[in-house]
């Protein structure tokens, strides 16, 4: 080996150690890619920038007022659970910012329209009703903001053509409740016809068409009569008379506690319809809704997720720290919010890049890693996230009969989410 070639060998074994102690940015192995500079400047919506000593701020967009506050308030303490149990996400402990959705369009897009003013909120839990979502998505996503729902069933959210590219939920499909509904009717019921009512919401709709479109095509059931009523409506006489006229085994309302109390109580005031079982779905599925129907609830159907999950972390770890801090469940998503904001987490801590104390999370990034989700061991089940969001690629679904007031569920399918 001459003199030369040996010189030139050292000079590139040199070059080769300055170039890797350059290539060292402080990104600790955590994930981030290249540096934080270059990252965020790469990055469509740029990058949350979380300065040493401060928290990592989620929002949250749930209801957590008024007559459904029940469905948001069980999600924001599932949320609540993750963070005590999580403790600090590289270095930082984790605050949130909540919103109320209202269960509408209106709260979503005024709570969205709060969020996006803080360039501090890295993702947003939320929300609870799939009309809230509507807007809401569209206001996040136009600012690189992800948006995880608990409880948004409706398919529209995630179809192709909807979809808002930063939406994403570990809630079910309704694809699947509705199917799953259909079935128990059908099978266990033996109904041979049944009849709808929807309250013109993406949740109410999606879910009574789902049922419907199933019942006539896999179980060759008979839907005599599709009503709709408008949220904030008292007097459904007039729809129980028409739907009476029809003489339906069943009558399916999958709507919202107060809507589905009145109906349920006026259902009982119509002759017409003694003969006809009642359902709803997790829209309802609370105590709540037991106190607001009163006596009129008793014997009527439930539909919803299935609280019998297979990991024994539920009810060994879970549940009595959910409880110590605030009582029983309330509704029927505290789990799908535990694993949602365990997925950000985990998020969180793949994309984000630490340099000099600051901690950068690139929001483009943040959603990426999301949405490619792949056998997540949460409570629910195993998550695995496609393109347009949906991350319970099958779920159990299971119906439950009022019955002294209390819910007692007497039927479960495990369904997959149909491509």
């Amino acid at each position: 080996m001459n003199r030369k070639f040996m010189v030139l060998l050292a000079l590139l074994s040199a070059l080769t150690l300055i170039a890797a102690a350059c290539g060292d940015d402080g990104n600790g192995g955590n994930g981030g890619a290249g540096s934080a500079d270059e990252a965020c400047s790469a990055d469509e919506f740029g990058c949350v920038e979380v300065a040493e000593g401060d928290p990592i701020t989620l929002g949250t967009l749930l209801v957590i007022s008024g007559p459904n506050a029940s469905l948001g308030l069980d999600s924001q303490y599932g949320v609540q659970i993750a963070i005590d149990m999580k403790g600090e996400v590289m270095g930082h402990e984790v605050a949130l910012e909540n919103q109320d959705d209202g269960c509408s369009a209106e709260g979503g897009q005024t709570g969205a329209q709060a969020l996006v003013s803080q360039p501090e909120i890295v993702a947003v839990i939320g929300t609870s009703c799939s009309s809230a979502a509507v807007p809401a998505a569209e206001i996040l996503s136009e600012q690189g903001i992800m948006l995880f729902s608990s409880s948004n069933t409706a398919p529209d959210l995630t179809e192709e053509a909807t979809h808002q590219p930063f939406y994403a939920r570990t809630a079910h499909n309704d694809k699947i409740q509705g199917a799953a509904m259909a079935q128990f009717v059908a099978e266990e019921l033996e109904g041979a016809s049944a009849a709808t009512i929807h309250d013109g919401s993406p949740y109410a709709e999606g879910l009574a068409n789902v049922f419907a479109e199933t019942f006539q095509s896999q179980y060759d059931g008979e839907i005599t009569v599709q009503e709709a009523i408008q949220v904030g409506d008292k007097d459904f006489k007039p729809v129980l008379t028409a739907i009476g006229a029809t003489s339906p085994d069943f009558l399916y309302y999958p709507v919202f506690i107060p809507e589905g109390a009145g109906i349920t109580q006026q259902v009982r005031q119509t002759p017409a319809l003694e003969g006809s079982d009642l359902g709803g779905a997790d829209g309802m599925l609370s105590p709540d809704f037991v106190e607001a129907g009163g006596d009129a609830t008793e014997g009527m159907y439930l539909s919803g997720p299935s609280l019998e999950f297979e990991s024994g972390f539920y009810k060994d770890e879970f549940l009595p720290a959910y409880e110590e801090k605030f009582d029983a469940p309330a509704s029927v998503f505290h789990a799908h919010a535990f694993d949602a904001t365990n997925i950000l987490f985990d998020a969180i801590e793949e994309v984000g890049i630490e340099e000099d104390g600051t901690l950068f999370i690139p929001r483009t990034a943040l959603k990426d890693a999301v949405l490619a989700t792949e056998g997540h061991e949460g409570i629910t089940g195993t998550l695995t996230c496609n393109v347009t969001g949906d991350c319970q690629p099958q779920a159990t679904m299971a119906v439950n009969i009022v019955k002294n007031g209390e819910f007692d569920p007497i039927f479960e399918a495990t369904l997959e989410l149909p491509e």
